[in-house]
């Protein structure tokens, strides 16, 4: 599985490298903080398959990171063809990361 630093989602988000971000966290933990993107649960993600451009690279956090992996681990099964990464430490890195 691929990571992506915090410093390094930053880069391509200054860059306007195009990709796609997804938050997989609940939306109540969203609603808090979040990086932006699509909102798509951990719980949901397979009913989601559509939302993914296989053109695109594609961000998956969430909190700490352990979902996001989850969550890339059930894509990546579905969308072989996706290029997945996730971000490394979650939400939590990238605020340290600051």
């Amino acid at each position: 599985m691929q990571q992506l630093s915090p410093q390094e989602l930053r880069a391509w988000q200054t860059t306007d490298k195009p990709f796609l971000l997804v938050d997989v966290r609940e939306p109540k933990e969203h609603t808090v903080a979040n990086l932006g993107g699509l909102l798509i649960p951990l719980a949901s993600v397979l009913k989601h398959l559509p939302d993914f451009d296989v053109q695109l690279p594609v961000v998956v956090y969430c909190k700490r990171g352990i979902r996001s992996q989850l969550a890339i681990q059930r894509l990546s099964a579905r969308l072989p063809q996706v290029e997945f990464y996730n971000l490394d430490g979650g939400l939590q890195a990238w605020e340290k990361a600051k």
